[in-house]
């Protein structure tokens, strides 16, 4: 037997893969051959690790060493030093951005230390692809143990008792979903993994089923003998190549084994999966239009009751969870509900994955246990706001969450205190604003997004976002009205309550919160023609402070020839020829121009 002495862990998740992972597995399996050392360094490709800002990420054991940012032209150096003389690679490690201090494990990175990761354990650790990895960190035991030695309903009510709360945006409490389809009437029942992940900026669900796609399937698995079904379907974005691959790899070696197919573990227990995937309409997220779509039929959601659990897929009762929520499943069936609802808060229990984008240091995914502060995820794990900006506001839940200003970052992140302030927990987006952000601005782009990705069935959500559209398109161009802002408010309420789904239901609520906490900046756009973070265009103007030396870099770099004066002599530009493209600010090399 050839003795192993170190695994190279390559992150070969979506975002390392377009930095340049490939590249350097390659790389590093010619050099490796090069001097002999292949057969004794074991190379192994994983999924997300979760730190995407500083990929491709490359991890070497036993020793644990964390390398960031890894180029093809950095493995000669790699193998010489670290894998052929023990010599670890210091300007590879990570630096934090305060302390400036090298990390070699990523145990001790600021990013990892608050976290609790339990749906992403495996991510960053395994191969996803080969199921023996997954197997041999505790894999599909929870599925025997489910099989062999639990009901049906013993299934379930563990499910309940573990508190465990849908991570699809609603949190509708799972076991008490998996009690009615239970229970349901029917000769034929389906399980349904909702995997359309379509929140701008949310990546959560794509990371598990590239890193670890085994744990939905048990999941899933473990759903349909709790409810009675024998089939399932994953439905699955398009757009997301890499996690369609490694699911279809992961079912064909679930079924090779007998983990899928007839009489699973010689219970009796039959189970099969399907993949469907979805062209990228974000109404096909709400569960009614979702399984329109798997019927084959266009995705617009219908009107509920009757509900998925009484008549679902093909007129079947059919239970839907999101993947992350599926992903919970085998820990909980393990480990008992009892550990399970030991981490959290007493109404939101175990972990939540988010998606840190926007201005953070620190951008990727982070797992960590429901009640931990906003400012927790922000500043100790997403390393704060780059470049000495100051942090604004946080947009939680995407299109239907809500946007929280700085007073609230000490909010405990759970569903109801979220739901308190005008947010909600979604499916995990978490997009952190800084000083330079318009806040009218943000609501009309994540409006501008709802309005594009509605079905169109229902009036309030097809007309009503469009009108709100108009008005947020006049404000920011400087033509906003007395009365704008109310008008604003009266059609988010009637949208909220007369829309047919939740995607038209939420649709206002980026209006609504920032009008909630940045009421002052929709009144200096209307009133005093004025953006207060400069980022409008149209009531931004640029001019020349007192700091102007009268270097004449301005003027030549203007395309317009908006800027005039003399040389030594503070110049001035003029507001109606300037067309605001900046390149006079970053000519002026004495910072005498500002925006504003």
């Amino acid at each position: 037997m050839q003795y192993i002495r170190s695994h190279v862990l390559i992150c070969a998740g979506t975002g390392c893969t377009a930095s340049g992972a490939k590249k350097v597995e390659t790389a590093l399996r010619e050099e490796l051959a090069k001097r002999g050392l292949e057969k004794e360094i074991k190379i192994v490709e994983t999924g997300c690790h979760g730190f995407c800002e500083a990929g491709p990420l490359v991890i070497v054991y036993p020793e644990g060493t964390f390398y960031v940012r890894v180029k093809e032209e950095d493995v000669p150096e790699l193998v010489e030093s670290h894998l052929y003389k023990g010599r670890i690679v210091e300007r590879l490690l990570y630096r934090e951005p305060v302390t400036h201090a090298s990390v070699p494990n990523y145990k001790d990175l600021s990013f990892y230390k608050k976290q609790q990761r339990m749906v992403l354990a495996n991510c960053g650790h395994i191969n996803p692809e080969i199921i023996g990895d997954y197997i041999a960190n505790g894999g599909y035991e929870a599925l025997a143990k489910a099989l062999t030695s639990m009901s049906r309903t013993d299934v379930v009510n563990e499910v309940k008792k573990s508190g465990l709360r849908g991570r699809g945006g609603g949190g509708f409490p799972t076991g008490m979903k998996w009690e009615f389809t239970q229970k349901a009437a029917g000769d034929k029942k389906y399980v349904v993994c909702n995997a359309d992940e379509g929140d701008p900026g949310a990546f959560m669900d794509r990371s598990v089923l590239e890193g670890d796609p085994h744990r939905v399937i048990e999941g899933m698995a473990i759903c349909g003998y709790a409810i009675g079904a024998e089939e399932g379907y994953v439905y699955v974005r398009a757009e997301y190549p890499l996690a369609i691959k490694r699911l279809r790899i992961a079912i064909e070696q679930a079924e090779e084994l007998g983990l899928l197919g007839d009489n699973i573990f010689n219970s009796g227990f039959n189970f099969r999966l399907k993949i469907k995937e979805g062209a990228g309409a974000f109404v096909c997220g709400e569960e009614t239009a979702l399984l329109a779509s798997i019927e084959g039929k266009r995705g617009m959601p219908r009107p509920r009751p009757p509900f998925p659990a009484i008549s679902g897929l093909w007129g079947k009762p059919t239970n839907i969870n999101n993947v992350e929520t599926l992903a919970n499943i085998p820990q909980i069936i393990v480990k008992g509900a009892e550990w399970y609802a030991g981490i959290g808060t007493e109404k939101s229990k175990g972990t939540k994955v988010f998606a840190l984008t926007g201005r953070i240091n620190h951008t990727g995914l982070a797992e960590v246990p429901m009640g931990i502060s906003m400012r927790e995820i922000i500043f100790d794990i997403g390393g704060g706001i780059p470049g000495g900006k100051k942090f604004k506001a946080v947009q939680i839940g995407g299109p239907s969450g809500g946007c929280l200003p700085e007073e609230l970052l000490d909010l405990p992140v759970d569903y109801d205190s979220l739901i308190a302030v005008g947010a909600m927990m979604g499916s995990g987006g978490l997009v952190v604003m800084d000083e330079t952000t318009c806040m009218v601005d943000l609501a009309k782009f994540f409006l501008t997004f709802t309005q594009a990705e509605s079905c169109g069935k229902c009036t309030p959500c097809r007309e009503g976002t469009m009108r709100m559209l108009e008005i947020l398109n006049r404000i920011t161009e400087g033509n906003g009205r007395d009365g704008d802002i109310e008008l604003l408010e009266e059609m988010s309420r009637n949208i909220k309550t007369t829309a047919l789904c939740g995607l038209g239901q939420t649709a206002p609520n980026p209006v609504l919160s920032t009008l909630r906490y940045f009421r002052h900046e929709y009144e200096a756009h209307i009133h005093d023609k004025r953006c207060p973070a400069g980022a409008c265009s149209a009531l931004t103007g640029y001019s020349v402070t007192e700091l102007c030396k009268g270097c004449g870099l301005c003027k030549k770099a203007c395309p317009v020839e908006a800027i005039s004066g003399e040389v030594k002599g503070r110049h001035n530009i003029n507001q109606e020829t300037c067309v605001k493209c900046g390149a006079c600010i970053a000519k002026c090399p004495f910072k005498a121009i500002i925006k504003g």
